[in-house]
């Protein structure tokens, strides 16, 4: 029985509750014609993190520099929001001109890492794209990596079976090819927004 993200919570972690107040009270962004993303530029620190990759090894942003990076919190037992929203992030990117794909990066948080082991997630990332970068790490180092981002998540009570339900944010960090916080991708946008933003930001950066 898969474990799945109860409606209630899904209904405010799409955006990060933290985001989501500084941008009510700073008044900054707008609508920016320019983005389908919401332009999250200087409302987030740079790319960071050292976790483990899906053969064990230790990954940090470093290893990835001089890509567009997109983050995304989740997990494989995800019945809805995970798979969505990987199946649209691939699809988005290999819509963009080849020479473009090579330098846009997915990289998949596990947020359940008593679950999902280094080989779970590498088969749950190969799935969607076997370019997609699964990354995990043990509890408190995920909770610091959420927290940097102004997001969180949280488990529910194991029912009988022991399965559980995981909380997690449905939005996509974008990162530039500097680590720069870019663009905040809403689970509404469409496959067509989303590969137009990246365009966009891949070529601003080239």
């Amino acid at each position: 029985m898969n474990s799945h993200c109860p409606a209630n919570f899904r209904s405010w972690l799409n955006l990060p509750l933290l985001l989501i107040a500084t941008i009510a009270l700073s008044g900054c962004l707008g609508e920016d014609s320019s983005w389908h993303g919401k332009d999250i530029q200087g409302l987030m620190p740079e790319l960071a993190f050292e976790l483990t990759g899906t053969s064990g090894e230790t990954v940090t942003a470093s290893d990835l520099d001089g890509q567009i990076r997109l983050l995304f919190f989740g997990f494989t037992s995800c019945p809805d929001v995970c798979p969505t929203t990987l199946q649209k992030l691939s699809q988005a990117i290999k819509a963009m001109p080849p020479e473009l794909q090579s330098q846009t990066q997915t990289l998949f948080v596990s947020v359940d890492p008593q679950r999902d082991t280094p080989e779970r997630l590498a088969r749950y990332v190969d799935f969607f794209d076997k370019r997609i970068v699964g990354l995990t790490g043990n509890e408190p180092e995920l909770r610091e990596l959420a927290k940097r981002y102004r997001t969180t998540f949280g488990y529910d009570e194991p029912d009988a079976d022991g399965n559980y339900a995981v909380s997690h944010s449905s939005a996509v960090y974008v990162f530039d090819r500097d680590g720069k916080a870019r663009l905040l991708l809403r689970p509404d946008l469409s496959t067509d927004e989303i590969r137009q933003d990246l365009i966009a930001l891949a070529r601003e950066n080239s």
